[in-house]
């Protein structure tokens, strides 16, 4: 990130931000722009700058950005509440009731993009468009080489990390840090899915991106990207209304840091 666009983004400030009460939970909010509504799901352990500090200034050029930290991240306390993707969709769902939005595009990154599949599942009447970085509808999307990490991980490995860094910058009750990483691994090591029949009824339209070597097994991935209509010889039949896209040379991480790459494909399908 180079100097100046790193005081674009610290210069940008919320147009609004709060909690929003969300079964049981309050949520923390920030919405910045103004235009037709986009919601972005960060990836697990992350804050809202963390994931999307670049791309927001950008976004709310052109629309009414609202970013929101999940279940015990960021700014949002930590709850005992079983963490499940089911209920996390359904706080996405209370916080544009809360903020009186009827649908919006949804993207999620990473973890955010298991609860963005799962919202586009149970609330398909609110959902425009879904963006999907780095991530799977099931356990298995991942390479194996992932899911064993998984089942592997322990509170002790994100110590002094840049992710304690940015919790313990924002959190409202830094001494739940351990538990709120216990919560989420234990989450991390169950196998999930969410169901290809699900994937395959979806009626919006979906744009994954992925990185070449984000973890991600690009065969279940072209699986999934034909359960959305896709993996077809356009030249002989219509083009599907969903989209893949694999950027070279870029790992998990690396991904979220193409901002102009994302916000180019962002742009053509949004």
């Amino acid at each position: 990130m180079n100097a100046a666009s790193k005081a674009d983004t610290q210069a940008m400030k919320p147009s609004n931000s709060g909690y929003a009460p969300a079964n049981g939970i309050e949520v923390y909010y920030e919405v910045y722009g103004s235009g037709e509504p986009i919601v972005l799901l960060h990836g697990a352990y992350y804050t809202i700058e963390m994931n999307w500090g670049q791309l927001i200034p950008e976004l709310a050029k052109t629309r009414k950005v609202i970013a929101l930290e999940l279940q015990g991240h960021g700014h949002t306390p930590f709850s005992e509440r079983k963490l499940s993707r089911a209920t996390l969709a359904s706080d996405v769902e209370k916080v544009m009731d809360y903020l009186k939005i009827e649908s919006a595009d949804i993207v999620g990154y990473s973890f955010g993009g298991q609860v963005a599949y799962q919202f586009a599942i149970q609330s398909p009447s609110r959902l425009k468009k879904l963006v999907i970085i780095s991530s799977v509808h099931k356990t298995e999307g991942w390479v194996p080489e992932v899911s064993s990490v998984f089942k592997i991980m322990k509170p002790e490995f994100f110590a002094n990390s840049p992710l304690q860094t940015a919790y313990d910058a924002v959190a409202p009750d830094k001494t739940k840090w351990t538990k709120f990483l216990e919560q989420m691994i234990a989450s991390a090591g169950e196998p999930f899915d969410l169901g290809d029949d699900n994937i395959a009824k979806l009626t919006a339209p979906v744009l994954i991106i992925s990185g070449d070597n984000d973890g991600m097994d690009k065969v279940e991935l072209a699986k999934t990207y034909k359960l959305l209509g896709g993996g077809i010889s356009a030249d002989m039949a219509a083009m599907p209304k969903s989209q893949l896209a694999i950027m070279p040379n870029q790992s998990h991480v690396s991904l979220m840091k193409q901002t102009k790459e994302i916000l180019m494909y962002l742009d053509k399908f949004l």
